[in-house]
């Protein structure tokens, strides 16, 4: 059984100015450590020669494989072939079926090639090329003693096409991996340290092949229960059985005992019980409906959503009286009662969800400051509302605000039966 590390190392300046964020570590490690091979380090580095040689050589020393992206496009900034010939001791050469690809989406797209275009089918002589299904730059396996280096496009889409069809299958035809597998519980309504303090015995009785992870994120917590090693169906056996009693230990905030976000667990609970959804967001502005369509098959419950950000469109589509906004104001709970009635007729949803508050940096005042939000979720029979008041920034004030929303809905569809 071979114990494999990996560490990923991902180029250009656009990652260190935070221009660019890397999702493809992410992405990466997760599908690696679901393979059995471990993610030991992950390393970001600059267009720039020389750092791109140090971190080849550090990773080297580190891990058995390496995996690199970025750094193989057509631009001048775009440095990381001639390094990696410079590194394994090659030299380039055009690759005819890189080529034909390349020739191949331009007639496609009946769009004129130039020289530029055409040096995008050149690899390094003395490497294996990975086709590149997705787009025109192609992937390069080399090997050096028992070190594996494979380098893709930084492009997220092409680079996880060639680690699922091709990376991924070599590695593991390459290598007797140990077993892996996780099962993840997703809660709310409870804090980390909490959750830790509540879990203290369960955790210090686990065997050393079993591990738990908490991994919070926006007012949602996941529990990821991981077992390394061992023989499958035993592990597979072991790790049920742990996964059951802390399932019961969470009972009282778990959302569901599935890897999915809460929003896919929402569309399942409509989906087993026929029924539909609507939103109407102000402050959120449509993000809420984006979470809900991010699901597959999310059409068969959402209705739609209307994004009343200004007041006009909360009286001219949702019917919320003009005097009860000159009450009450536009955060209120009148108000986003009235916008989930208004919805309820207009979308002809079973459920609505509504949201209105102040997500900052300014527009707070002092009864209602910066991060006052309300939110109300109903159907016909029956509507509830509830104040929050949040602390952090736009972006993660409006993150939060769609979070808990969601978590309101879910409880509300629960108790509706």
């Amino acid at each position: 059984m071979d114990k494999i590390d990996a560490s990923i190392i991902t180029i250009g300046d656009e990652l260190l100015i935070g221009q660019v964020v890397d999702t493809n570590s992410a992405w990466m490690s997760q599908e690696l450590n679901r393979s059995g091979i471990w993610v030991s380090r992950r390393t970001a580095v600059g267009d720039n020669r020389v750092d791109i040689l140090q971190a080849l050589d550090d990773e080297a020393r580190r891990s058995r494989v390496v995996l690199i992206t970025g750094g193989l496009g057509p631009t001048a900034d775009d440095i990381t072939k001639p390094v990696l010939c410079e590194y394994f001791g090659g030299k380039l050469v055009v690759d005819a079926g890189a080529l034909e690809n390349v020739r191949s989406i331009f007639t496609r797209l009946q769009r004129p090639m130039i020289e530029r275009n055409l040096q995008q089918a050149e690899v390094p002589d003395n490497c294996t090329v990975i086709p590149n299904h997705r787009g025109t730059a192609p992937g390069m396996w080399f090997e050096r003693s028992d070190r594996i280096f494979v380098s893709m496009p930084g492009v997220p889409h092409e680079m996880k096409g060639m680690m699922t069809a091709d990376v991924i299958p070599r590695l593991l035809r390459r290598f007797t991996l140990p077993f892996i597998s996780h099962r993840t519980l997703l809660l709310a309504g409870i804090g980390e340290s909490f959750l830790a303090e509540h879990l203290r015995g369960f955790e210090e009785s686990l065997p050393p092949e079993v591990r738990l992870a908490y991994l919070p994120n926006y007012g949602m917590l996941r529990l990821r229960l991981t077992v390394r090693g061992g023989e499958p169906g035993q592990a597979t056996a072991t790790l049920e059985s742990l996964f059951g009693n802390l399932r019961q230990l969470t009972a009282e905030w778990l959302v569901t005992d599935e890897d999915i976000p809460i929003a896919g667990a929402i569309g399942r609970t409509l989906q087993d019980r026929g029924r539909t959804l609507g939103t109407a967001e102000s402050c959120t502005g449509g993000y809420i409906a984006h979470l809900i369509t991010s699901v597959p098959g999310s059409s068969r419950y959402f209705k739609g959503s209307v994004v009343s950000y200004a007041n006009e469109v909360k009286t001219g589509l949702l019917g919320v009286g003009v005097q009860l906004l000159e009450q009450y104001g536009a955060v209120s709970q009148e108000t986003v009662e009235a916008m989930v009635r208004g919805a309820l007729d207009r979308l002809g949803a079973d459920y609505v969800v509504a949201t209105s508050g102040i997500m900052g940096p300014d527009g707070g005042t002092g009864d209602k400051p910066v991060g006052t939000v309300w939110i109300a979720v109903g159907n016909r029979q029956k509507i509830i509302a509830q104040k929050f008041s949040f602390r952090f920034d736009r972006l993660r004030n409006i993150e939060l605000t769609a979070t808990n929303a969601l978590n309101q809905l879910r409880k509300f569809i629960a108790s509706a039966g």
